[in-house]
Protein backbone atom coordinates (compact mmCIF):
# COMPACT_ATOMS: atom_id res chain seq x y z
CA UNK A 1 0.00 0.00 0.00
CA UNK A 2 1.69 3.66 -0.88
CA UNK A 3 2.02 5.97 1.68
CA UNK A 4 0.20 9.44 2.30
CA UNK A 5 1.53 12.59 2.08
CA UNK A 6 1.01 15.56 3.75
CA UNK A 7 3.58 18.55 1.97
CA UNK A 8 3.18 21.50 4.46
CA UNK A 9 4.45 24.79 3.05
CA UNK A 10 4.52 27.70 5.87
CA UNK A 11 4.98 30.85 3.74
CA UNK A 12 7.92 32.82 4.97
CA UNK A 13 9.17 31.03 7.73
CA UNK A 14 12.44 30.78 7.31
CA UNK A 15 14.08 33.62 8.43
CA UNK A 16 18.01 34.95 10.15
CA UNK A 17 19.41 35.05 13.55
CA UNK A 18 18.16 37.62 15.91
CA UNK A 19 20.36 39.03 18.30
CA UNK A 20 17.25 39.18 21.22
CA UNK A 21 17.08 35.28 20.81
CA UNK A 22 20.36 34.39 21.13
CA UNK A 23 21.37 34.98 17.68
CA UNK A 24 18.78 32.13 16.93
CA UNK A 25 16.01 32.58 14.04
CA UNK A 26 12.17 32.68 14.74
CA UNK A 27 11.89 29.47 14.50
CA UNK A 28 15.04 27.96 16.08
CA UNK A 29 13.78 30.17 19.00
CA UNK A 30 10.08 28.93 18.83
CA UNK A 31 9.01 26.21 21.43
CA UNK A 32 8.08 23.81 18.64
CA UNK A 33 7.95 20.26 20.33
CA UNK A 34 5.34 18.84 17.34
CA UNK A 35 7.49 19.67 14.64
CA UNK A 36 11.02 18.87 16.63
CA UNK A 37 9.34 15.67 16.93
CA UNK A 38 9.30 15.41 13.38
CA UNK A 39 12.50 16.10 12.92
CA UNK A 40 13.97 13.38 15.32
CA UNK A 41 12.50 11.02 13.44
CA UNK A 42 13.17 11.70 10.05
CA UNK A 43 15.69 13.65 8.02
CA UNK A 44 16.19 17.69 7.50
CA UNK A 45 18.26 19.16 4.79
CA UNK A 46 18.33 23.11 2.96
CA UNK A 47 16.00 23.98 0.08
CA UNK A 48 17.36 26.75 -2.55
CA UNK A 49 13.71 27.29 -3.96
CA UNK A 50 15.05 29.19 -7.29
CA UNK A 51 18.90 30.12 -7.25
CA UNK A 52 19.58 33.35 -6.94
CA UNK A 53 16.05 35.22 -7.06
CA UNK A 54 14.34 35.78 -4.01
CA UNK A 55 11.07 34.87 -5.22
CA UNK A 56 7.27 35.78 -4.84
CA UNK A 57 5.19 32.63 -3.44
CA UNK A 58 3.83 32.12 -7.13
CA UNK A 59 6.96 31.22 -8.81
CA UNK A 60 8.24 29.29 -5.54
CA UNK A 61 4.80 27.07 -4.75
CA UNK A 62 5.55 26.24 -8.99
CA UNK A 63 8.71 25.02 -8.08
CA UNK A 64 8.34 23.74 -5.19
CA UNK A 65 5.72 21.38 -6.66
CA UNK A 66 7.71 20.47 -9.31
CA UNK A 67 6.79 23.07 -12.02
CA UNK A 68 9.54 24.85 -14.02
CA UNK A 69 8.95 28.31 -13.42
CA UNK A 70 11.11 29.52 -16.52
CA UNK A 71 8.52 27.46 -18.42
CA UNK A 72 5.53 27.77 -16.99
CA UNK A 73 5.25 31.27 -15.13
CA UNK A 74 2.68 33.28 -16.78
CA UNK A 75 2.70 36.15 -14.24
CA UNK A 76 1.06 36.21 -10.87
CA UNK A 77 -2.38 37.83 -11.75
CA UNK A 78 -3.90 34.90 -13.84
CA UNK A 79 -3.17 32.74 -10.95
CA UNK A 80 -4.42 35.50 -8.27
CA UNK A 81 -7.82 35.48 -11.05
CA UNK A 82 -8.44 32.50 -10.80
CA UNK A 83 -8.10 31.44 -7.19
CA UNK A 84 -10.15 34.47 -6.57
CA UNK A 85 -12.86 33.54 -8.77
CA UNK A 86 -12.49 35.89 -11.75
CA UNK A 87 -13.86 36.32 -15.14
CA UNK A 88 -9.99 35.78 -16.91
CA UNK A 89 -9.48 34.84 -20.82
CA UNK A 90 -6.31 34.65 -22.90
CA UNK A 91 -5.80 38.46 -24.10
CA UNK A 92 -7.10 39.92 -21.29
CA UNK A 93 -4.86 41.12 -18.56
CA UNK A 94 -4.88 40.64 -15.19
CA UNK A 95 -2.59 41.91 -12.41
CA UNK A 96 -2.46 40.82 -8.26
CA UNK A 97 -3.33 44.38 -6.85
CA UNK A 98 -2.60 45.46 -3.37
CA UNK A 99 -5.00 47.89 -1.56
CA UNK A 100 -1.80 50.55 -0.33
CA UNK A 101 -2.06 54.22 1.54
CA UNK A 102 -0.90 56.81 -0.20
CA UNK A 103 -0.84 60.92 0.86
CA UNK A 104 -1.78 62.31 -2.23
CA UNK A 105 -1.88 59.22 -4.88
CA UNK A 106 1.98 58.67 -5.41
CA UNK A 107 3.74 58.84 -2.14
CA UNK A 108 3.66 55.63 -0.84
CA UNK A 109 2.71 55.42 3.44
CA UNK A 110 1.83 51.65 3.48
CA UNK A 111 1.76 49.20 0.44
CA UNK A 112 -0.52 47.11 2.64
CA UNK A 113 -2.74 49.86 4.55
CA UNK A 114 -1.19 48.95 7.38
CA UNK A 115 -2.01 45.63 7.31
CA UNK A 116 -5.21 46.52 8.89
CA UNK A 117 -8.01 46.43 6.36
CA UNK A 118 -10.19 43.56 6.63
CA UNK A 119 -12.29 41.91 3.50
CA UNK A 120 -15.59 43.67 4.07
CA UNK A 121 -14.09 46.85 3.77
CA UNK A 122 -12.13 45.83 0.94
CA UNK A 123 -15.37 44.68 -0.68
CA UNK A 124 -17.54 48.03 -0.18
CA UNK A 125 -13.99 49.62 -1.88
CA UNK A 126 -14.00 47.29 -4.79
CA UNK A 127 -18.13 48.12 -5.21
CA UNK A 128 -17.50 51.65 -5.47
CA UNK A 129 -14.74 51.50 -7.88
CA UNK A 130 -16.31 49.09 -10.11
CA UNK A 131 -19.90 51.41 -10.48
CA UNK A 132 -17.72 54.50 -10.57
CA UNK A 133 -14.59 54.40 -12.33
CA UNK A 134 -14.72 54.60 -16.43
CA UNK A 135 -11.78 53.98 -18.68
CA UNK A 136 -11.38 55.63 -21.65
CA UNK A 137 -10.11 52.87 -24.42
CA UNK A 138 -10.56 49.55 -21.96
CA UNK A 139 -13.06 47.58 -19.40
CA UNK A 140 -12.01 46.29 -16.49
CA UNK A 141 -13.57 44.29 -13.36
CA UNK A 142 -11.72 44.59 -9.81
CA UNK A 143 -11.76 41.59 -7.42
CA UNK A 144 -10.70 42.46 -3.51
CA UNK A 145 -10.12 38.94 -1.98
CA UNK A 146 -8.40 38.31 1.29
CA UNK A 147 -7.62 41.81 3.80
CA UNK A 148 -5.71 43.93 1.34
CA UNK A 149 -5.14 42.16 -1.65
CA UNK A 150 -6.90 41.76 -4.87
CA UNK A 151 -7.00 41.79 -8.65
CA UNK A 152 -7.44 43.52 -11.43
CA UNK A 153 -8.74 42.41 -14.69
CA UNK A 154 -8.55 44.31 -18.28
CA UNK A 155 -10.10 44.08 -21.76
CA UNK A 156 -10.28 45.68 -24.63
CA UNK A 157 -13.53 47.30 -25.89
CA UNK A 158 -12.68 45.73 -29.01
CA UNK A 159 -13.34 42.20 -28.23
CA UNK A 160 -10.63 40.90 -31.38
CA UNK A 161 -7.97 42.78 -29.86
CA UNK A 162 -5.57 41.13 -26.98
CA UNK A 163 -3.22 42.68 -23.95
CA UNK A 164 0.19 42.32 -23.51
CA UNK A 165 1.42 41.27 -20.40
CA UNK A 166 4.94 42.72 -21.08
CA UNK A 167 4.88 45.79 -18.92
CA UNK A 168 6.07 47.26 -15.43
CA UNK A 169 4.11 47.06 -11.94
CA UNK A 170 3.11 50.03 -10.61
CA UNK A 171 4.01 48.52 -6.98
CA UNK A 172 7.74 49.43 -6.77
CA UNK A 173 8.36 46.41 -4.30
CA UNK A 174 8.58 43.97 -7.60
CA UNK A 175 9.74 43.49 -10.72
CA UNK A 176 10.26 40.74 -13.23
CA UNK A 177 13.54 38.97 -14.28
CA UNK A 178 14.28 37.22 -16.67
CA UNK A 179 10.34 36.06 -16.98
CA UNK A 180 10.43 35.33 -12.65
CA UNK A 181 9.32 37.97 -10.14
CA UNK A 182 11.61 39.08 -7.41
CA UNK A 183 11.35 40.80 -4.14
CA UNK A 184 13.47 43.89 -4.32
CA UNK A 185 15.83 44.32 -1.07
CA UNK A 186 14.75 48.60 -1.48
CA UNK A 187 12.71 50.42 -3.60
CA UNK A 188 11.69 54.40 -3.57
CA UNK A 189 7.92 54.41 -1.94
CA UNK A 190 6.00 56.07 -4.37
CA UNK A 191 3.61 54.54 -6.68
CA UNK A 192 4.91 54.05 -10.33
CA UNK A 193 3.99 54.27 -13.26
CA UNK A 194 3.41 51.56 -15.80
CA UNK A 195 5.28 51.30 -18.66
CA UNK A 196 5.90 48.66 -21.94
CA UNK A 197 8.59 46.85 -21.85
CA UNK A 198 8.35 46.85 -25.89
CA UNK A 199 7.77 48.72 -28.41
CA UNK A 200 4.47 46.65 -29.80
CA UNK A 201 1.06 48.22 -29.53
CA UNK A 202 -0.35 45.60 -27.27
CA UNK A 203 1.95 46.67 -24.16
CA UNK A 204 1.44 50.40 -24.42
CA UNK A 205 -2.24 49.59 -24.74
CA UNK A 206 -1.70 47.21 -21.55
CA UNK A 207 0.15 50.03 -19.60
CA UNK A 208 -2.29 53.09 -20.70
CA UNK A 209 -5.70 51.55 -18.65
CA UNK A 210 -3.57 49.82 -15.60
CA UNK A 211 -2.00 53.99 -15.10
CA UNK A 212 -5.81 55.49 -15.62
CA UNK A 213 -7.30 53.20 -13.65
CA UNK A 214 -4.59 54.27 -10.55
CA UNK A 215 -5.36 57.38 -11.01
CA UNK A 216 -9.28 57.27 -10.95
CA UNK A 217 -9.27 54.34 -8.45
CA UNK A 218 -7.86 56.90 -6.21
CA UNK A 219 -10.04 59.24 -6.92
CA UNK A 220 -13.08 57.83 -5.82
CA UNK A 221 -10.99 55.94 -2.90
CA UNK A 222 -9.54 58.86 -1.07
CA UNK A 223 -13.13 60.42 0.61
CA UNK A 224 -15.15 56.83 0.31
CA UNK A 225 -17.13 56.01 3.66
CA UNK A 226 -14.95 53.12 4.90
CA UNK A 227 -12.10 55.20 4.61
CA UNK A 228 -13.64 58.12 6.68
CA UNK A 229 -14.31 55.80 9.22
CA UNK A 230 -11.07 54.33 9.60
CA UNK A 231 -9.45 57.84 9.71
CA UNK A 232 -11.73 58.37 12.90
CA UNK A 233 -10.07 55.58 14.14
CA UNK A 234 -6.95 56.28 13.68
CA UNK A 235 -6.35 53.46 10.95
CA UNK A 236 -4.00 54.28 7.52
CA UNK A 237 -6.72 54.80 4.66
CA UNK A 238 -6.38 52.56 1.65
CA UNK A 239 -6.97 54.89 -1.05
CA UNK A 240 -4.67 53.57 -3.38
CA UNK A 241 -4.36 50.57 -6.01
CA UNK A 242 -0.55 49.25 -6.76
CA UNK A 243 -0.37 46.61 -9.35
CA UNK A 244 2.25 43.79 -10.29
CA UNK A 245 3.00 41.35 -12.43
CA UNK A 246 0.38 41.48 -15.19
CA UNK A 247 -0.24 37.98 -17.19
CA UNK A 248 -2.33 37.46 -20.24
CA UNK A 249 -2.90 34.23 -20.50
CA UNK A 250 -3.28 30.90 -17.87
CA UNK A 251 -0.03 28.65 -17.32
CA UNK A 252 -0.53 25.26 -19.38
CA UNK A 253 0.19 23.34 -15.95
CA UNK A 254 0.18 19.48 -16.37
CA UNK A 255 -2.48 17.35 -13.86
CA UNK A 256 -0.10 16.74 -10.71
CA UNK A 257 -2.30 14.34 -9.95
CA UNK A 258 -1.82 12.46 -13.30
CA UNK A 259 2.24 12.90 -13.22
CA UNK A 260 2.61 11.25 -10.24
CA UNK A 261 -0.17 8.65 -10.10
CA UNK A 262 -1.58 10.05 -6.98
CA UNK A 263 -5.02 12.13 -6.01
CA UNK A 264 -3.68 15.63 -4.89
CA UNK A 265 -5.83 18.12 -3.07
CA UNK A 266 -4.71 21.59 -1.49
CA UNK A 267 -5.68 23.29 1.56
CA UNK A 268 -4.73 27.03 1.42
CA UNK A 269 -5.02 30.35 2.87
CA UNK A 270 -4.88 32.06 -0.02
CA UNK A 271 -6.16 32.67 -3.28
CA UNK A 272 -2.77 32.69 -5.23
CA UNK A 273 -2.31 28.77 -3.82
CA UNK A 274 -5.85 27.93 -4.78
CA UNK A 275 -5.56 28.97 -7.88
CA UNK A 276 -2.93 27.01 -8.50
CA UNK A 277 -4.04 23.87 -6.84
CA UNK A 278 -6.92 24.62 -9.67
CA UNK A 279 -5.25 24.78 -12.28
CA UNK A 280 -2.60 22.04 -11.50
CA UNK A 281 -6.26 19.50 -11.67
CA UNK A 282 -5.96 19.38 -7.59
CA UNK A 283 -8.97 18.54 -4.96
CA UNK A 284 -9.85 22.15 -3.53
CA UNK A 285 -10.67 21.37 0.26
CA UNK A 286 -13.23 24.59 1.35
CA UNK A 287 -11.33 26.68 3.99
CA UNK A 288 -13.32 30.25 5.72
CA UNK A 289 -11.08 33.01 5.41
CA UNK A 290 -8.25 32.92 7.89
CA UNK A 291 -7.80 35.02 10.96
CA UNK A 292 -4.08 34.44 10.70
CA UNK A 293 -4.81 33.44 14.68
CA UNK A 294 -4.48 30.41 16.11
CA UNK A 295 -8.38 30.02 15.77
CA UNK A 296 -7.66 28.88 12.12
CA UNK A 297 -5.90 26.02 13.23
CA UNK A 298 -8.87 23.06 14.72
CA UNK A 299 -10.70 23.60 11.52
CA UNK A 300 -7.58 22.98 9.56
CA UNK A 301 -6.89 20.02 11.09
CA UNK A 302 -10.54 18.74 10.65
CA UNK A 303 -10.39 18.82 7.03
CA UNK A 304 -6.78 17.86 6.73
CA UNK A 305 -7.71 14.67 8.55
CA UNK A 306 -10.99 14.20 6.31
CA UNK A 307 -9.24 14.99 2.81
CA UNK A 308 -7.08 12.17 3.64
CA UNK A 309 -9.57 9.50 3.45
CA UNK A 310 -10.04 11.11 -0.02
CA UNK A 311 -6.88 11.94 -0.84
CA UNK A 312 -3.56 10.68 -1.30
CA UNK A 313 -1.36 13.32 -1.23
CA UNK A 314 -2.10 16.80 0.20
CA UNK A 315 -0.76 20.49 -0.36
CA UNK A 316 -1.50 22.49 3.12
CA UNK A 317 -0.35 26.28 2.73
CA UNK A 318 -0.16 28.20 6.42
CA UNK A 319 0.17 31.92 5.34
CA UNK A 320 0.67 33.36 9.19
CA UNK A 321 4.87 33.28 9.40
CA UNK A 322 4.99 35.45 6.34
CA UNK A 323 2.98 38.34 7.12
CA UNK A 324 5.04 38.71 10.37
CA UNK A 325 7.88 39.00 8.44
CA UNK A 326 7.32 41.45 6.45
CA UNK A 327 6.31 43.43 9.78
CA UNK A 328 9.30 43.03 10.76
CA UNK A 329 7.94 41.59 14.20
CA UNK A 330 10.38 39.43 15.53
CA UNK A 331 8.20 38.33 18.88
CA UNK A 332 5.17 38.43 16.50
CA UNK A 333 6.75 35.57 13.97
CA UNK A 334 7.73 33.49 16.92
CA UNK A 335 4.51 33.36 18.69
CA UNK A 336 3.02 32.56 15.06
CA UNK A 337 5.08 29.11 14.79
CA UNK A 338 4.90 28.16 18.08
CA UNK A 339 0.65 28.76 17.46
CA UNK A 340 1.25 26.27 14.18
CA UNK A 341 3.21 24.14 15.90
CA UNK A 342 0.74 23.57 18.87
CA UNK A 343 -2.71 23.55 17.54
CA UNK A 344 -2.02 22.58 14.11
CA UNK A 345 0.79 20.19 14.11
CA UNK A 346 0.52 18.49 17.82
CA UNK A 347 -3.09 17.72 17.46
CA UNK A 348 -2.36 16.86 13.96
CA UNK A 349 -0.13 14.31 14.38
CA UNK A 350 -2.30 12.53 16.76
CA UNK A 351 -4.81 11.32 14.29
CA UNK A 352 -2.59 10.07 11.68
CA UNK A 353 -0.35 7.24 11.30
CA UNK A 354 3.77 8.39 10.31
CA UNK A 355 4.49 4.44 9.25
CA UNK A 356 1.91 4.98 6.82
CA UNK A 357 2.48 8.71 5.91
CA UNK A 358 5.39 10.61 4.65
CA UNK A 359 5.19 14.57 5.81
CA UNK A 360 7.14 16.86 4.76
CA UNK A 361 7.23 20.77 6.03
CA UNK A 362 9.53 23.67 4.59
CA UNK A 363 8.78 27.26 2.98
CA UNK A 364 8.11 28.70 -0.39
CA UNK A 365 10.56 31.45 0.72
CA UNK A 366 12.45 33.10 3.44
CA UNK A 367 10.99 36.58 5.23
CA UNK A 368 13.47 37.70 7.37
CA UNK A 369 11.97 40.41 9.71
CA UNK A 370 15.27 42.31 9.52
CA UNK A 371 14.67 42.82 5.90
CA UNK A 372 10.78 42.99 5.97
CA UNK A 373 10.75 41.10 2.84
CA UNK A 374 11.39 37.95 0.31
CA UNK A 375 15.54 37.02 0.23
CA UNK A 376 16.99 34.20 -1.58
CA UNK A 377 18.18 32.50 1.31
CA UNK A 378 17.71 28.73 1.64
CA UNK A 379 14.90 27.65 3.91
CA UNK A 380 14.95 24.58 5.94
CA UNK A 381 13.06 21.44 5.06
CA UNK A 382 12.27 18.08 6.84
CA UNK A 383 10.76 14.75 5.58
CA UNK A 384 9.02 11.83 8.14
CA UNK A 385 7.81 9.29 8.29
CA UNK A 386 7.02 6.14 5.82
CA UNK A 387 10.64 4.55 5.25
CA UNK A 388 12.21 7.90 5.76
CA UNK A 389 15.76 7.37 7.54
CA UNK A 390 16.64 9.19 10.86
CA UNK A 391 19.46 11.44 10.39
CA UNK A 392 21.17 12.95 13.46
CA UNK A 393 19.02 16.44 13.51
CA UNK A 394 16.67 16.98 16.52
CA UNK A 395 15.51 20.09 15.78
CA UNK A 396 13.26 21.87 13.32
CA UNK A 397 15.51 25.21 12.22
CA UNK A 398 17.77 26.46 9.50
CA UNK A 399 20.86 26.01 11.45
CA UNK A 400 19.98 22.26 12.28
CA UNK A 401 18.52 21.56 8.79
CA UNK A 402 21.67 22.56 7.43
CA UNK A 403 23.35 19.58 8.64
CA UNK A 404 20.46 17.02 7.78
CA UNK A 405 21.17 14.19 5.93
CA UNK A 406 19.38 15.66 2.81
CA UNK A 407 21.84 18.43 2.45
CA UNK A 408 21.33 21.16 -0.03
CA UNK A 409 18.65 20.32 -2.84
CA UNK A 410 17.43 22.58 -5.50
CA UNK A 411 13.65 23.51 -5.59
CA UNK A 412 13.19 22.21 -9.22
CA UNK A 413 13.77 18.65 -7.96
CA UNK A 414 12.69 18.70 -4.42
CA UNK A 415 8.92 16.94 -5.49
CA UNK A 416 10.53 14.16 -7.08
CA UNK A 417 12.67 13.57 -4.19
CA UNK A 418 9.63 13.27 -2.34
CA UNK A 419 7.58 11.44 -4.58
CA UNK A 420 10.70 9.20 -4.41
CA UNK A 421 10.58 8.44 -0.68
CA UNK A 422 6.80 7.32 -1.10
Amino acid sequence: MNNKLIFVVMDGLADRPVPAFGSKTPLEAAETPALDSLAAKGSGGMLRVIEGVAPESDAAVLTLLGYDPHKYYTGRGPLEGVGTGAHFKEGMLALRCNFATTSDGHNLLDRRAGRTLTSREAASLAAAINKKVKLANANFKFYASVAHRGVLVISEKQKSKKLSANITNTDPAYEIRNGIPHALSSFEKKVKKSVPLDSTAAAKRAAEPVNEFTEKAFAVMKNHPANVRRSKKGLLPANTIICRDAGNRLPPLYSISKKYGRKWALLADMPLEIGIGKLAGMGIVKLPLPTFTAKDYPYRVKKTVAALEKFDCLYIHIKGPDLFGHDGDYNGKKKCIEDCDKFFFSPLLQKINLSETVVVVTADHATPCEMRGHSDDPVPFIISGGKVKADFVEKFGESYCRNGGFGTIKGDSFMNKVISLM
